[in-house]
């Protein structure tokens, strides 16, 4: 291992942090979008059927409450990025 890659702030391990949550972000969303879609077809689309259909909007609030605490973490890491960099 490089010296370069040995010593990383705690500033820059945030970044790789906030940089990484916000591509999980993007996948999550992308799931949700495709959950939805799912939960459309077995709803009112060609599939009909309440027991699907309920189990989809289940994991579609599950994937919700997944994306908002992502958001949270990503804008708590921000702020201490922010801060550190103040600092420095």
């Amino acid at each position: 291992m490089s010296d370069s890659e040995a010593i990383k702030t705690k500033t820059d391990y945030l970044r790789d942090v906030t940089s990484q949550l916000k591509e999980m972000r993007h996948y999550a969303q992308t799931n949700t979008e495709a959950l939805s879609g799912h939960w459309l077809a077995f709803d009112a689309g060609e599939y009909k059927d309440k027991e699907y259909a309920a189990r989809f909007d289940t994991l579609i609030n599950k994937q919700g409450q997944l994306l908002d605490e992502i958001d949270q973490v990503i804008q708590d890491l921000e702020i201490a990025i922010n801060h550190s960099e103040q600092e420095s």
